[in-house]
């Protein structure tokens, strides 16, 4: 049977942390044993101390249910990094400037990985006096369709839901739009640069 939270990662967040196993041990009211035994291998924690252990050692429970801390260098945050996720079970859209662990219905979402458009996801931006209308040549149908567009600025994002047997087409307000994302459930994440139009 496969860790649900690895040794390593307790043992390495616990050296982090300035802490011996008996002082972490303590802190969520377990044997120094038992964690020891944690960062061996040869057993893991209940389900019930996950909550209390990742308080313990700083980081999220979705971040020690993955396995690996995430670590943010850019704590400023930056458009330009933008990050989407899509949960494959309801279709929840998160969005992030970086790196993030993230979970929808007990699922780890990856980031989706945004090309660059082609031929059946063909994509028009045209300037409307202060607006972009913005139009995917893709079918709408329930089985296949763009799940949402957004417009990623320098300060900001706006992002338009669609729903299949919808248009796929939104507008946007032209200052500073960098570019532009949508997500067909069929293929996945497309980008077009706007700063270069």
């Amino acid at each position: 049977m496969n860790q649900y939270v690895t040794g390593e990662l307790i043992k390495r967040l616990r050296e982090k942390n300035h802490y011996t196993q008996a002082e972490l041990a303590e802190r969520i009211n377990v044997s120094d044993k038992a964690v020891s035994k944690w960062e061996t291998g040869k057993g893991y924690p209940d389900i019930t101390l996950l909550e209390p252990l990742a308080a313990a050692l700083r980081v999220s429970v979705a971040e020690l249910l993955s396995g690996a801390a995430v670590t943010n260098h850019n704590a400023a945050g930056n458009m330009m990094k933008s990050v989407f996720y899509v949960c494959p079970v309801c279709g929840n859209i998160l969005y992030g400037m970086g790196e993030a662990s993230v979970s929808c219905h007990g699922v780890q979402l990856m980031p989706s990985v945004a090309e660059i458009s082609d031929g059946s996801h063909e994509c028009t931006a045209e300037r409307v006096e202060d607006e972009y209308f913005v139009q995917i040549h893709h079918e709408m149908t329930k089985q296949h369709y763009i799940s949402f567009i957004a417009a990623v600025y320098t300060d900001r994002i706006q992002l338009v839901k669609l729903y299949p047997e919808g248009n796929a087409q939104a507008r946007f307000t032209v200052g500073g739009v960098k570019e532009l994302y949508y997500y067909c459930n069929h293929d996945g994440l497309f980008k077009v640069r706007m700063d270069k139009k």
